[in-house]
C-alpha cells in the first residue's frame, strides 16, 4: 500500500494529488497547437460516433455525480441528448436503448457489480459501450467497446476525491471529442476548450490554498446534525457529491438538492439550525450562468432572512457574495462546464476536516468498502 507521503490520512493526500491527476489525465490527450483532442482508446470509428443519436450514462455513487455533470457537457458540446441512470436501478426499468446509441459506464475500480451488470445489459440490447475507470485492465474496461482511463493514481481512501475530478475531466474531453468528430465545434472553439482544460491543474492548486479556511469552518460546524447543499444546473451534481462526502466520512446527515426546488418543500426546514452550502459561481461570459447567479443571489437573501447560515462557493472577486453569505470560499474563474471540478475541492476539504474534528476514521468510514462488488 502506498505511504501517506507525510499526510495524516490518505483522503487528504488524495485531495492534494488532484492537480497532478488532472495533468496526467488531460495532457496526453490534447494538442493546443493543432487544436485537436485524441482519444484512440475509444476504439469506436468516427462514422459510428457521427451516427450516434443518444448517450446513456450509467454509474453509482460519486461516479454517478460525475455522469450527471457529463450530461451537461455532452449536450452542450456534442449537441446529443444524454440520460443518466443509477446503475443499481438500470436493469429494473427495461431500459429502452439499442443500436445507434452509446452507453458510458463509470466506476473508479472498474469492478462495481451493478455497473458491470448495467454494461452487460446495454451490450445485450445492442448499444456500444465506453468505460471510464481508474484501474487499467479492470472488468468494465475489458468488456467495453472503448475505454477512457482516469490517470488519477491509486485511490486508497474509501471516499472518492481525485478519481471524481478526473472522471469529470475525462467526460469533458469525451464531450469535446464528440463535438470535434461530429462537427459541432469549430477549431477556435476546440482550442478554447483545450486551453481551459490545460489551465485546470494550476487552478486546482490555487483552490487547495483554501484548506485553512475549510478547516476553520469545520471547527465551527462539526457538531451540526444536518446540512443542505444546493446547486443549479451542472453545479447540482457537485452539491450532491458535497453532501455525499460529508455524510460518508463525518456521519452527518446531509442532502444535496437543486436550488430552485427549495421552495417546493425543503424551505420549511430552513432556519438557524440548518446550515446551507450553496454553489454560486458565475461565468460572466455565459448568459445562462449569469441568470442562474442572479437567482442564487435572490435565494441567499431569502435564506438569510429565514435565519440560515450560508456557506457560499463563489468565483474569486465576488464581493457581493462575500457581503451576503455568512462564509465565502472562492475558486478561480473558469468556464461554466469546468468550474464544477474546482468547486468540488473545498467541499472535499470541508468534509475531511469535519470528520477529523469529530475524531473519526476518515479513510475507512463504517459499513463502507472501496469497491462495491456485491449488489
Amino acid at each position: 500500500m502506498p505511504d501517506k507521503g507525510g499526510f495524516p490520512h490518505y483522503m487528504l493526500k488524495e485531495i492534494f494529488e488532484q492537480p497532478q491527476g488532472l495533468r496526467d489525465t488531460i495532457a496526453p490527450r490534447v494538442s493546443l497547437e493543432e487544436g485537436v483532442i485524441r482519444l484512440p482508446e475509444v476504439r469506436i470509428s468516427a462514422d459510428e460516433l457521427r451516427a450516434v443519436r443518444r448517450i446513456n450514462i450509467v454509474a453509482s455513487g460519486t461516479s454517478r455525480h460525475a455522469g450527471m455533470a457529463g450530461q451537461f457537457m455532452i449536450q452542450e458540446l456534442a449537441n446529443l441528448p444524454a440520460d443518466v441512470d443509477y446503475a443499481s436501478e438500470f436493469e429494473y426499468r427495461n431500459p429502452m436503448i439499442g443500436r445507434g446509441e452509446l452507453t458510458i459506464v463509470i466506476t473508479q475500480s472498474g469492478e462495481t457489480a451493478d455497473t458491470t451488470a448495467a454494461q452487460r445489459e446495454a451490450k445485450a440490447k445492442g448499444s456500444r459501450t465506453v468505460a471510464i475507470s481508474n484501474v487499467v485492465g479492470s472488468t468494465i474496461a475489458r468488456e467495453a467497446d472503448g475505454v477512457l482511463y482516469t490517470y488519477a493514481g491509486p485511490e486508497i481512501s474509501i471516499a472518492s476525491t481525485k478519481a471524481f475530478t478526473a472522471q469529470m475531466a475525462v467526460l469533458f474531453l469525451f464531450a469535446a471529442y464528440l463535438g470535434q468528430v461530429r462537427g459541432n465545434l469549430s477549431n477556435d472553439q476546440l482550442r478554447t476548450h483545450i486551453r481551459e482544460l490545460m489551465e485546470l491543474p494550476s487552478k486546482t492548486e490555487g483552490v487547495l490554498q483554501s484548506a485553512p479556511e475549510c478547516k476553520r469552518l469545520a471547527a465551527q460546524y462539526h457538531a451540526v446534525q444536518d446540512f443542505l447543499f444546493l446547486g443549479r444546473a451542472i453545479h447540482y451534481p457537485i452539491a450532491m457529491d458535497g453532501a455525499l462526502k460529508l455524510k460518508e466520512v463525518s456521519y452527518i446527515h446531509a442532502e444535496g438538492y437543486p436550488t430552485g426546488e427549495t421552495k417546493h418543500g425543503p424551505n420549511a426546514l430552513i432556519d438557524e439550525s440548518l446550515p446551507i452550502v450553496i454553489i454560486a459561481t458565475c461565468d460572466r461570459s455565459d448568459a445562462g450562468s449569469v441568470l442562474r447567479y442572479e437567482k442564487n443571489i435572490g435565494n441567499i437573501r431569502s435564506f438569510r432572512e429565514q435565519g440560515a447560515r450560508v456557506i457560499a462557493i463563489a468565483t474569486e472577486g465576488d464581493e457581493e457574495l462575500r457581503r451576503l453569505a455568512s462564509h465565502t470560499i472562492f475558486v478561480p474563474r473558469a468556464s461554466e462546464l469546468l468550474s464544477p471540478i474546482l468547486e468540488m475541492v473545498p467541499l472535499q476539504l470541508f468534509a475531511y476536516y469535519v470528520a477529523v474534528a469529530k475524531g473519526l476514521d476518515v479513510d475507512r468510514p463504517r459499513n463502507l468498502v472501496k469497491s462495491v462488488t456485491l449488489e
